[in-house]
């Protein structure tokens, strides 16, 4: 069956994807370049996933899942730069005043890797983004050349899986992830 990316609309298969184990564990939920570090420290245990099922009743909602088949299999997180963390980011600059859409997290789930799920989901965030009439797509993912990444450190993403899906080099960025440098890719939609 192929792989089909869909808004991330259902709390549940978002919870499957990001969500901790332990509901009242307080994990990132893909929460940390979304609001407010203050709102993000202060949003503890179920509160985390409280404010998550909000943001997938909103429009737009909070990024797009994969599906095999019904069975959510991936993640990516994606919206108005101006509405994340990375719109006053002193480590990732902003190349120009054109209101960009970030993408930062890439997730598949353990046991759905190696299928080329990163590929659709990107595929899928930048077609979602584009219909919401985004002018251009960022990410901000680890210049990794060859080197291995820890997997739970590379939900940024890797610079070769952007450049596939048709990102530019948009400039360097002094943000370090997993010891690797990150770099700011850049896909237009005009």
């Amino acid at each position: 069956m192929p792989i089909e990316v869909r808004p991330a609309v259902r709390f549940d298969d978002v919870r499957t994807l990001v969500g901790p184990k332990s509901p009242t564990a307080n994990v990132c939920w893909c929460l940390s370049h979304r609001i407010p570090s203050k709102l993000n420290n202060e949003l503890r245990g179920p509160a985390r996933g409280e404010y998550v099922a909000g943001l997938c009743r909103q429009e737009p909602p909070p990024g797009v899942l994969a599906y095999d088949g019904a069975e959510p299999v991936g993640w990516a997180a994606v919206a108005p730069r101006s509405a994340t963390s990375f719109a006053h980011s002193r480590r990732i600059p902003h190349v120009d005043d054109l209101p960009v859409w970030s993408l930062w997290c890439v997730r598949v789930r353990p046991g759905h890797r190696g299928k080329g799920l990163s590929h659709a989901l990107i595929a899928g965030a930048v077609d979602f983004a584009r219909a919401q009439g985004a002018p251009a797509v960022e990410a901000y993912p680890l210049d990794n050349g060859d080197a291995k990444v820890d997997l739970t450190m590379a939900y940024a993403g890797l610079r070769g899986n952007f450049e596939r899906a048709g990102f530019t080099h948009a400039a360097d960025t002094t943000s370090v992830l997993a010891g690797h440098p990150r770099v700011l890719m850049r896909r237009d939609l005009r």
